[in-house]
């Protein structure tokens, strides 16, 4: 089991690509946030179909960090955030095009356990963060990740955080997060429930989604940033996730969605 969630992380690292290279003909870099992992590698797939000739790269990790990377003149395209104030706080600086910030989901938490852990997650909720057998609890880096303060947030708010808060373990973004109470490093932690429900992650544990009311609606943005290199080729992908195509493999993978 462990293996499995390793391999993705590591591939959370790297760049998930129709093509690995970025030296001919039309191309976008997309960095997101970690929650999109399996939604995105999904979107490109379909994306790539109607647009051969556009060289689709994504690239993920923790919002926090790819906007410092990106006030740092990082060589991306399109940014696809976990939150909506990181484009646009690039919008503000001037690092990303006015106008092309855009919501494109909303977020949801999820407590997560192995499959084979004795807590009852499904009935217990946050609760189970109480269990006599957590000794560590994996959340993201609420420093840099959205993921991680709206867990904090929760916490607070359903009246266990002061309970638990010298367990936390943090993952760099939510999918180490993950990975970290695969590996046994953690035996439960709070996570984002389109990693939960993703084909390849869902057989390997159990969850219990959070109160919607107990943390800030997590509305997730994306903005197009001034580097762009083709600026009608990110529009295109732009375009393509706000349409129904788009929103279907959003909502499939367990997110809400603007109105």
């Amino acid at each position: 089991m462990q293996w499995r969630l390793t391999i993705l992380l590591l591939a959370l690292l790297c760049a998930c690509a129709s093509n690995d290279t970025h030296n001919a003909g039309r191309s976008i870099t997309i960095v997101a946030a970690a929650d999109l992992k399996f939604a995105i590698d999904e979107a490109i797939q379909q994306f790539k179909a109607t647009n051969r000739e556009i060289q689709t790269k994504a690239i993920y990790g923790s919002s926090g960090s790819f906007y410092a990377q990106i006030g740092n003149n990082g060589p991306f395209d399109m940014f696809l955030s976990a939150d909506m104030e990181y484009p646009r706080k690039l919008v503000d600086a001037g690092l990303a095009i006015p106008g092309t910030e855009f919501n494109y989901a909303v977020g949801r938490l999820v407590v997560w356990v192995r499959k084979d852990s004795p807590i009852d997650v499904e009935r217990r909720g946050i609760d189970s963060l109480l269990d006599a057998s957590v000794r560590k609890i994996s959340i993201a880096n609420p420093d840099h990740a959205p993921y991680g303060r709206a867990a904090v947030f929760s916490m607070q708010k359903l009246n266990v955080y002061d309970k638990v808060k010298d367990r936390f373990v943090f993952g760099e973004n939510v999918a180490q997060t993950l990975e970290f109470i695969d590996s046994g490093a953690a035996q439960i932690g709070i996570v984002a429930m389109s990693l939960a429900v993703a084909p390849t992650v869902q057989p390997l544990g159990r969850y219990a989604e959070l109160p919607l009311d107990s943390y800030p609606r997590m509305d997730q943005g994306g903005v197009i940033l001034k580097l762009v290199r083709d600026r009608a080729a990110a529009d295109a992908f732009r375009s393509f996730l706000l349409a129904a195509q788009g929103r279907a493999i959003l909502k499939r993978f367990g997110f809400y969605l603007p109105q």
